[in-house]
């Protein structure tokens, strides 16, 4: 077998396996099988977890075949149309968050959306760094990479080096609609689909889109995948990672993170979203920095610490005593208080906390003095 044919075999093999992918992917983008009564009701059935115990969510249960049908005759007729929202105002973390929440009805429809359209065709073009709200990946994966990259880092330069941390102002409330419909019709051909992904985009008004919705996690997840993609590969900052709003930028060079912030702020202007200025910074990598509501120090030049930030205990420390207030007043069980601050201790576990963790059970038990017969029966 002479050169040439090898390079023609190896052409033709590379050729079927593309062919291949591609045709794995072509159900995707089919809005009879997208939204078929199966899928329909699959979603049904993923929506209701965890929420089983609203009003709304029992009442469609109770009819939930029927009901899941008339929405697949809507769909199928091209008469579904989103009923609005439910919109209320929360405060997360001291930051007021306004809400926009849908319908039962609705919720299996956007799940139904993205689980069997929007997730398998927009994640293939995701970087793998990005690493929020996509299957196996998440909070825990996102600082997971971080250390990798740190370890790595430290491997090669020691502690000299620096960080580049940024993140977006008004994230969701900021993105542009003609950005968004770009990017999906880039992935997606069916018209109907389309015109159902638009339908639910332009419910949120003009520009952005509200917290609240399934379909509004992955559509801002690729409204940035631009940025993500120039940072990794016309930069080539290995040490890159994003989750949602939240960039890190690692490198030994500051004057080459300074360059990097500039490009960046010329592509936020390009696509339309704004850097929140007090947030954006390049730190010292020797003085440790926080990403993520999580401290990261390297100590004698080699080990990696994660450090749980300062706010996650005071504001634990202030639950517990709003919880036994509440169980004082009866508004509150001590298996809830006991369940709540195990989920605390589960999260806190992930960092290098032993002795937090120590002082805060001490806390725990000396301000509810639970017999350990309790603790035995809730275990």
């Amino acid at each position: 077998m002479t050169s040439k044919e090898r390079h023609e075999n190896r052409y033709l093999r590379r050729k079927a396996k593309r062919e291949e992918k591609r045709k794995k992917y072509l159900k995707y983008n089919n809005y009879d099988w997208v939204f078929c009564y199966g899928h329909l009701y699959h979603s049904y059935k993923m929506s209701r977890r965890n929420v089983g115990w609203k009003s709304s969510t029992q009442a469609y249960t109770r009819k939930a075949p029927l009901k899941t049908y008339r929405t697949y005759c809507k769909l199928q007729t091209g008469y579904y149309r989103s009923r609005g929202f439910y919109e209320f105002n929360i405060i997360e973390r001291g930051k007021l968050r306004h809400i926009r929440s849908v319908t039962i009805e609705e919720r299996v429809v956007q799940r139904c959306l993205c689980d069997y359209c929007l997730v398998p065709l927009l994640s293939r073009t995701f970087i793998y760094d990005n690493g929020a709200s996509t299957k196996n990946k998440g909070y825990h994966f996102a600082r997971q990479r971080i250390v990798r990259f740190l370890r790595r880092h430290v491997r090669k330069y020691g502690t000299k080096g620096y960080v580049l941390l940024y993140d977006f102002s008004q994230f969701f409330d900021n993105i542009p609609h003609g950005l968004i419909k770009k990017i999906v019709r880039k992935s997606i051909t069916d018209r109907r689909l389309l015109r159902q992904i638009d339908h639910f985009i332009d419910m949120f008004g003009d520009v952005g889109l509200g917290l609240g919705s399934q379909i509004s996690q992955i559509l801002a997840l690729a409204s940035a995948n631009y940025l993500d993609h120039y940072i990794k590969e016309r930069l080539r900052v290995k040490g890159y990672a994003r989750y949602m709003d939240d960039g890190c930028l690692i490198h030994e060079s500051k004057e080459f993170l300074q360059k990097c912030l500039k490009e960046i702020r010329e592509i936020c202007k390009k696509l339309g979203f704004k850097l929140s200025e007090h947030k954006t910074q390049i730190v010292k990598l020797a003085h440790g920095f926080t990403w993520l509501k999580t401290k990261f120090y390297i100590i004698d030049n080699q080990k990696i610490v994660k450090k749980i930030t300062r706010g996650s205990v005071v504001k634990m420390r202030n639950k517990l005593k709003a919880f036994r207030e509440l169980i004082t007043k009866g508004y509150m069980t001590p298996y809830d208080a006991y369940m709540s601050f195990q989920s605390w201790r589960a999260y806190a576990r992930k960092f290098h906390a032993y002795r937090t963790i120590v002082s805060m059970e001490h806390l725990f038990y000396n301000t509810f003095r639970f017999s350990s017969y309790e603790i035995a029966q809730w275990r």
